[in-house]
């Protein structure tokens, strides 16, 4: 076993209401003066509106840029910087989805380093940490308030690139139910099934380690006996506060593992075709694990019981094929499409979505089943 470490986020505040303690987080920091990143859909719903005027009644200044896109692209994450750099900011605030959040991680450090955002793509180091983040999700999916990871899209290259640093990791997440309770039900299905790929992808990676396998179980067995009631009664403050627990354990995870083939495959579904992330992985993640799960039968044991499934008398090759069945079953019941042809690719894109895929060696390398070309263009077969 090689030596393994975890990162996490300085403090952790959980809890319906949670979000009133921001106050106390901001003057912790000494800041005077905060920047909120975040996107219209979480403006429109007015999810700013109680921590910023929280904040305000304490003295503070607040600067809200709530123009980050769902798929932010390189070019309009330096848009957004260089809106930031008009206002003065001791501490930056991310509420939203993982868009948001990874936005707010990338302007905190760029705000604070001589440096831009194409010398980070291109793996420029990070000389100092950025200005204090706080991140307050309203969807349970990413986990980005609990990773390293800042995710962008290339449009030049039709991919999907994750920026990686100890850097990025927030200073301070809020986990609050009552922020996500007006979350759709699409959207629910989605950003949950993306924690729950986080979750599965980093239990079986071959980076997996004690951490993340105490992490990824959990998820997987808070976000299994949640995700459902979430869906279908959006206003379950439990399952509501399940679900951002499974989702930020997720993102643990990932700050101690990684992900593997999924993640791989979907960056050039998002990339190139912009379907949303979640979704591609949602779609992928039956196929994969389905490949993934020769010679990895014990684990994938482990992950049917965490899910709730008797398998009590199956073997371990049994209970991979209940879990593999159950993950087509959740598709089903959460409305998530099973194939791609919704967005009509067809088998003249197969190759390019191979081409793409067989890039990603930073996820391809911990899939813990050597996946070449000829398999990862089979699995899409199975999609188009």
């Amino acid at each position: 076993m090689s030596t393994y470490s975890l990162l996490c986020p300085g403090r952790i505040i959980a809890g319906p209401g949670s979000i009133d303690s921001i106050t106390d987080v901001v003057a912790d920091f000494a800041a005077t003066q905060v920047l909120i990143i975040s996107d219209r859909g979480v403006a429109r719903a007015g999810l700013i509106n109680r921590p910023k005027a929280l904040l305000e009644a304490a003295g503070v200044t607040v600067t809200v840029l709530d123009d980050t896109p769902p798929e932010p692209e390189v070019g309009q994450v330096e848009a957004i910087l260089v809106a930031a750099r008009k206002h003065a900011c001791g501490l930056v605030i991310g509420i939203g989805g993982g868009s948001a959040m990874d936005v707010a991680k990338i302007i905190a450090v760029l705000l604070n380093n001589d440096v831009s955002l194409r010398d980070l793509l291109n793996k420029a180091p990070i000389a100092r940490r950025g200005l204090p983040t706080l991140m307050v999700p309203t969807t349970a999916g990413t986990g980005s308030e609990a990773t390293p990871n800042s995710i962008l899209l290339v449009p030049e290259d039709e991919l999907k690139v994750g920026i990686v640093s100890p850097k990025f990791m927030p200073d301070c997440v809020i986990l609050d139910p009552q922020m996500s309770i007006g979350l759709p039900p699409a959207i629910t299905a989605s950003t949950g099934m993306d924690a729950l790929t986080h979750a599965i992808e980093c239990y079986t990676s071959k980076k997996g380690n004690p951490f993340s396998e105490l992490f990824a179980l959990k998820a997987i067995t808070l976000i299994s006996q949640s995700i459902r009631r979430a869906f279908t009664h959006g206003s379950d403050l439990e399952a509501r506060h399940d679900m951002l627990l499974g989702a930020m354990y997720g993102g643990m995870c990932i700050a101690t593992s990684s992900t593997t083939a999924v993640h791989a495959l979907a960056y050039p579904l998002g990339g190139k075709y912009r379907i949303a992330h979640g979704i591609s992985n949602a779609i992928l993640l039956p196929y994969v694990m389905r490949f993934n799960s020769v010679g990895n039968e014990g684990k994938f044991r482990d992950i049917a019981i965490a899910m709730g499934l008797d398998v009590s008398s199956q073997n371990d090759a049994q209970a991979a094929t209940a879990m593999i069945d159950s993950l087509f079953a959740l598709n089903r019941d959460l409305e998530i499409p099973s194939n791609l042809k919704r967005w009509n690719i067809t088998g003249a894109d197969l190759e390019t979505l191979v081409e793409g895929a067989a890039k990603v060696t930073r996820l391809l390398d911990n899939n813990p089943r050597p996946m070449s070309k000829t398999d990862i263009r089979a699995i899409y077969s199975q999609l188009i």
